[in-house]
């Protein structure tokens, strides 16, 4: 089914995403990779703020080549999920409500997805190019050391992409293999 969301996340909303679903998602969403996902795990460890209020918001896993002349961004597809997963309880834990990569989560994310009523959708590997037509701005706002790791955020229109595990912790991957 295809359905059409904005930023930040509203809950009832989450709650009619199901498995497969293709989305088209508008607003604001913040972009963070390994480097980002370690120093605001730290952050939250040692009790200290967020750059940005993650409440019902969503990270794209995302680090972009640089902005050609005339672009907003470069290249824009996302990284692998798994390499966030140790980070991302915490990070649902304390509001985030959707999360944009590419591939499988572990069983802990999964659970913290259902616990949280929170969404994992995919973006199309391969496709960054397409995708960064979708984001109309781009700005940095922490981390700026980390060059493209920095956290980013993009305002997009209509971004595409697919739910994978949605917040009853249906997964996608594993329905796909179950009709084989």
């Amino acid at each position: 089914m295809e359905k059409f969301i904005h930023t930040p996340l509203n809950p009832e909303e989450i709650s009619e995403l199901r498995a497969g679903d293709y989305v088209y998602i508008t607003g604001i969403i913040y972009t963070a990779r390994d480097a980002a996902h370690q120093r605001m795990f730290d952050t939250m460890m040692d009790g200290g703020q967020l750059p940005f209020d993650i409440k019902n918001n969503m990270i794209y896993y995302l680090g972009p080549t640089p902005e050609r002349e005339g672009q907003v961004i470069g290249s824009a597809g996302p990284t692998t999920s798994s390499r966030m997963d140790k980070y991302t309880p915490l990070l649902l834990d304390h509001g985030l409500k959707g999360m944009i990569g590419k591939g499988k989560r572990n069983d802990q994310v999964i659970e913290a997805i259902k616990k949280n009523k929170a969404v994992y959708f995919v973006a199309i590997g391969g496709a960054g190019a397409l995708l960064s037509k979708k984001i109309k701005s781009s700005e940095v706002i922490a981390y700026d050391d980390l060059g493209t790791e920095a956290i980013r955020k993009l305002y997009v229109e209509e971004f595409p992409v697919i739910v994978v595990i949605d917040s009853q912790g249906n997964n996608l991957y594993e329905i796909v293999l179950q009709s084989c």
